[in-house]
């Protein structure tokens, strides 16, 4: 039993040094705040306005030299739900600057509700190719207590990234809204013009999709027994945190316009879940159409046992999704091009690490082709507490082309098809990516061996 041990952990740890794809590009292990003076922030420290162990990022995106994160109001103590940094900042751990001030986030001020910018608790955003900053907000802070506050319905709230100014406000209607609803994350399709965009926002609690014209300021909501969890795959173990969810839709992904027509595909899945499905947008963009046609939405297939993703985003350039593995602390990718079969033999394997990867919970490629990755222990955080002396958030990054460089996602894979547990491996045993070399291999069989024997001595 200790000479197993020994050998998974020399193995995750050879893994990690010499064939990992993803760069770590900023890590924290509580996150600060760019707070106006050392004065502010030692009152809201004092105030619990701002409690260090109670914010955990969760969404990710890139645009220009900005990173943003979201910062959800699981408990009290957020000073700011949604953030950004400079892309060159140099410290490792940068400050988090909130977005697009202050005053949008003090949900504390009476007349917070006035504010015509506010923000309450956003989980994912997206920046389109028009500078705009599309921020889906829940409207409810204190997520985890036995009393959530309800500020006000879950809204779309649009910014002018190039002026950091708002554009427009859009509460769900009331009829889009159900009693277990919960919008975690967004999708936005992009047309020919900036008016013609349409943003999908994914309901896991109430299993359905509202869908949100900009041309028409206006949005109908969707529904689809595709949309709801698996009941034999809510089951979860990260890092022995064992428990069960029924999140339903909630990873989505478009693809680029297809040139017969100009409509994308909308790949998606519950988070409970191992199966993708797809809908092209033809159908979404029409109210009518996007409920009542059940048989235009289409099961693609599995991605294989303990493969729940929370975030899944497509690089419209090679045609390649990339997914959040929550369970095996992984990046897979699948080629919607080159392998039109989608089987767990056709999902590639990015990146795989017990310790950077730990509940990877969203993911993104930015206009230069580049891969990012946020991971942040999410259950741990949930279900008990991070310590504040280890690092517990890391945003990892590479280009789309290295990060998927001898996967069988590259369009230049020319290997032997992979066998189901080539992916997955023995339960317990952490796996490097496919083409390691010969000499490396030396290295870790002789690394083993002398191991073994110094444990049996």
């Amino acid at each position: 039993m200790e000479v197993n041990r020994v050998v998974i952990l020399t193995l995750a740890l050879l893994c990690a040094a010499v064939d990992s794809a993803l760069r770590e590009a900023f890590s924290w292990r509580q996150l600060d705040f760019l707070f106006p003076s050392q004065e502010n922030k030692q009152a809201a420290l004092a105030s619990g306005q701002f409690k260090p162990d109670n914010n955990l990022p969760v969404g990710i995106e890139l645009w220009e030299d900005k990173v943003f994160v979201t910062v959800p109001r699981w408990k009290s103590g957020v000073p700011a739900s949604l953030a950004y940094f400079n892309l060159n900042d140099t410290p490792i751990a940068p400050f988090l600057t909130p977005y697009p001030d202050w005053e949008s986030h003090n949900i504390s001020d009476g007349n917070f509700k006035s504010i015509a910018t506010r923000i309450v608790s956003p989980f994912r955003i997206r920046a389109d190719s028009c500078d705009r900053l599309w921020v889906l907000d829940t409207g409810v802070a204190d997520i985890l207590d036995e009393s959530p506050r309800a500020f006000y319905p879950t809204t779309l709230i649009v910014f002018d990234l190039k002026k950091n100014v708002l554009l427009r406000r859009y509460e769900f209607p009331k009829e889009h809204v159900k009693d277990t609803s919960f919008f975690a994350n967004i999708a936005v399709d992009e047309g020919a013009t900036c008016d013609d965009v349409y943003a999908y926002s994914a309901d896991l609690g109430a299993f359905g999709l509202v869908v949100y014209s900009w041309k028409k300021n206006s949005s109908w909501r969707v529904q689809h027994n595709f949309f709801y969890a698996h009941p034999m795959e809510g089951e979860f173990d990260v890092h022995g945190n064992k428990f069960q969810w029924t999140d339903g839709l909630f990873g989505l992904a478009l693809s680029k316009p297809n040139r017969v027509d100009g409509h994308r595909t909308l790949y998606f899945h519950p988070f409970a879940s191992t199966s993708e499905f797809q809908v092209s947008t033809e159908i979404l963009h029409n109210e009518t159409r996007a409920s009542s046609s059940y048989h235009e939405y289409h099961l693609l297939g599995t991605r294989g046992p303990n493969t729940q993703s929370c975030a899944s985003f497509m690089d419209e350039d090679s045609g390649i999704i990339f997914y959040t593995q929550v369970n095996t602390d992984s990046i897979t990718c699948w080629n919607s091009r080159t392998r039109p079969q989608y089987l767990p033999q056709t999902i590639g394997l990015v990146d795989k690490n017990n310790v950077t990867l730990i509940f990877p919970n969203d993911v993104k490629v930015d206009r230069k082709r580049n891969l990012w990755v946020l991971t942040d222990r999410l259950p741990m955080f949930m279900f008990g507490k991070l310590d504040p002396n280890d690092v517990n958030f890391r945003i990892l990054t590479a280009p789309v082309d290295d990060a998927t460089k001898d996967t069988i996602c590259s369009s230049n894979y020319n290997g032997p098809e992979p066998k189901i547990e080539d992916r997955f491996g023995a339960e317990d045993l952490p796996l490097c990516r496919n083409g390691a070399d010969i000499a490396t291999w030396s290295m870790f069989s002789m690394t083993l061996l002398l191991l073994v024997l110094a444990v049996q001595q």
